[in-house]
């Protein structure tokens, strides 16, 4: 049994790891919850944004351990407003890729709704902005000449909103700092080629996204520039656990440890694969080999900590400057963790923090 600091962070787990594989919650003897309780689990779940994979859990309590009334409802509320941003995402995502198509551009989508493919119910995960990434540099250049209102960030990405919704230009298939590991990972993911998926209600337009490999490396290296930032909620972790398990019987899980302990993050792998083991019950047998198993303590009590984005550590500031400084201090103040089970990515990534291209959301 794992340690969480109070009843309801383990009632939060037990219902998140119900929702996660649609299966009867592990522990039924933390329940029944005072209205009280679950609203902090309510607020909890929000600030981790995993509330619509929490409340599948919630579905699968019986009738007589369901949360009051008034909680319910507002739950409810909460769940019908993620399936109706994931609709609208979809939406978008469909005439985005259709409008590049036309022109001849090939996008590749990055985590996202490719992510969410992997739940079982998709429309229940809290779904963030559209990242693109064009692996050919000229068609790159013409996707973004349609993009409407765009800014450009000091990585080097294209941002604007369409439809509502934010969408991103990436220079880069990874957020791997590392200039030498970016280059080698852009070839290596051209070799492999890339798999694609349909969105519902848009059959005839296949989305392309990475090969199971290159998507695994991807999913890790995005939680851990969270872990070496402003902060890493669970949703992230939903993510990787799921992937892992869509993922595993296609990738070549020794094929992914090489390229885990290639980028210098197998240490960083191992933490993170003792999390999802211990936390989120995903099993070994979907994982790469990165090491014996270690304590997951240390990166619980960072999520716990700083929640999706750092919500829980601090407000998110409104001016680009702001957010800038946020992320230095962010970085500074995880050097110790970041030294230890990243070495090399902190490097690289303090490179790029005194060029001027912070961290990105």
């Amino acid at each position: 049994m794992q340690r969480y600091p109070d009843r309801e962070t383990q009632v939060l787990f037990t219902l998140l790891r119900a929702g996660l594989w649609e299966q009867m919650p592990d522990n039924l003897t933390l329940f029944p919850l005072f209205s009280g309780e679950w609203r902090k689990v309510f607020r909890m779940a929000r600030i981790q944004t995993v509330t619509g994979i929490v409340y599948r859990g919630i579905c699968r309590l019986p009738d007589y351990l369901l949360p009051p009334d008034e909680i319910l409802v507002r739950w409810l509320a909460e769940v019908d407003a993620i399936e109706r941003k994931n609709k609208r995402m979809d939406a978008v995502l469909a005439e985005l890729y259709g409008l590049f198509r036309r022109n001849g551009i090939q996008p590749v989508l990055q985590k996202g709704q490719g992510v969410a493919q992997f739940y079982e119910h998709p429309r229940l995960r809290v779904c963030g902005d559209i990242d693109f990434y064009f692996p050919d540099k000229e068609e790159a250049s013409r996707a973004d000449a349609l993009a409407r209102g765009a800014e450009r960030k000091p990585d080097g990405s294209l941002c604007y909103t369409w439809d509502g919704i934010i969408v991103e230009h990436h220079r880069r298939l990874t957020d791997l700092s590392n200039p030498y590991m970016q280059t080698f990972v852009e070839d290596y993911a051209g070799k492999c080629g890339y798999a694609s998926f349909c969105l519902p209600g848009a059959e005839e337009i296949g989305i392309k996204i990475p090969a199971p490999p290159v998507n695994l490396l991807l999913l890790n290296v995005h939680l851990l520039k969270h872990a070496l930032g402003r902060g890493i909620g669970l949703r992230q972790f939903c993510d990787i656990a799921r992937a892992y398990h869509c993922l595993h019987a296609a990738a070549d899980l020794d094929e992914v440890g090489k390229l885990y302990t290639m980028a210098g993050i197998w240490k960083w792998s191992n933490l993170l694969h003792s999390f999802l083991i211990d936390h989120l019950a995903l099993s070994p047998a979907c994982l790469p080999y990165t090491g014996r198993k270690v304590s997951s303590g240390i990166l619980l009590n960072k999520v716990l900590r700083e929640g999706n984005f750092g919500q829980q550590a601090s407000a998110f500031p409104a001016k680009a400057k702001l957010r800038k400084l946020q992320t230095v201090q962010a970085f500074l103040r995880n050097a110790g963790f970041s030294l230890r089970y990243a070495p090399g990515e902190t490097y690289w990534t303090l490179v790029e923090l005194m060029k001027g291209n912070v961290i990105s959301e």
